[in-house]
């Protein structure tokens, strides 16, 4: 069977549950489950703090893990490997210190910063040539310089409030961008490519949806321009021989400005879709 560890609790958890459900795998129903067999799929799952997962995996106790890249690279398990980014949980990660204190990486060196990811601050620090005494915190940081226990901070910014209420600011280059990933073990299991196969199919069914439309036969090169899907449109015959039936794939986020681009050309019915799964 593929070991999969989910994240069973934070921000990450929810979601990759769902997506785990959504690409047809069984997970728990009690949240106090910590082990999870789908003898269906052939998987069984372990519920762990995400924290732990890059560990878990890197050391070949599990096969793979959903959890955040920022956890990963914070660990610094040699074993452990991203194999795909799954397009949630998305941040970024900043240095942040009193206004006019620093303005780039070198203004660090040899000063103290307060971080909760010490592994992903220090790898980062050190391809950046810059020495630094860090300061290991559980949980928030904001606090950490008024405290008078660091200099600066090194945290997860999403709209930098938090950071201007404890009289920060952010500066120098963000240490990370990151999401959910997927991360494998050392050595390829019996399966990955299976789960993989399924989570971008669900990725896919996210991003897109389905339009139908009805459309004059000689419109369709101008109709393709504006939605020219995957690979093609399927074209299909009306009664009327001067008319078509067309259905395409398109990105989510832009479809109501094709759907107003088909109409302005001459389509009619048009309808849209959700995806619940795909291979592509």
């Amino acid at each position: 069977m593929l070991r999969i560890a989910v994240p069973n609790k934070g921000s990450l958890a929810e979601t990759a549950s769902e997506m785990l459900k959504e690409a047809g795998y069984s997970g728990r129903r009690d949240p106090k489950d910590l082990h999870v067999v789908d003898s269906l799929n052939d998987v069984e799952f372990f519920y762990l703090r995400p924290k732990d997962i890059a560990t878990y995996v890197g050391s070949g106790a599990l096969d793979v893990g959903i959890t955040g890249r920022d956890l990963l690279r914070d660990a610094r398990m040699p074993g452990a490997r991203e194999i795909e980014a799954l397009g949630f949980g998305r941040s970024t990660f900043r240095f942040a210190a009193p206004p006019g204190r620093f303005t780039e990486l070198a203004d660090l060196e040899g000063v103290r910063i307060a971080t909760s990811y010490p592994g992903l601050v220090d790898g980062f620090l050190d391809t950046h040539g810059v020495a630094v005494d860090l300061v290991p915190l559980d949980g928030a940081v904001e606090s950490a310089v008024r405290l008078g226990v660091a200099d600066a901070v090194a945290d997860v910014v999403e709209t930098g409030t938090t950071l201007r209420q404890a009289g920060l600011e952010v500066f120098g280059p963000p240490l990370l961008e990151s999401e959910a990933v997927l991360v494998a073990g050392p050595e390829d299991a019996a399966g990955t490519e299976t789960l993989l196969r399924r989570l971008r199919g669900v990725m896919v069914a996210r991003r897109y949806v389905m339009v139908d439309y009805d459309l004059p036969a000689a419109l369709v090169d101008d109709a393709v321009k504006i939605a020219g899907g995957i690979e093609s449109p399927t074209i299909s015959p009306l009664r009327d021989p001067e008319w078509v039936a067309v259905r395409v794939m398109v990105a989510r986020a832009g479809v109501n400005q094709v759907m107003d681009e088909l109409y302005a050309i001459g389509a009619r019915a048009i309808l849209v879709t959700a995806i619940h799964n795909a291979r592509l």
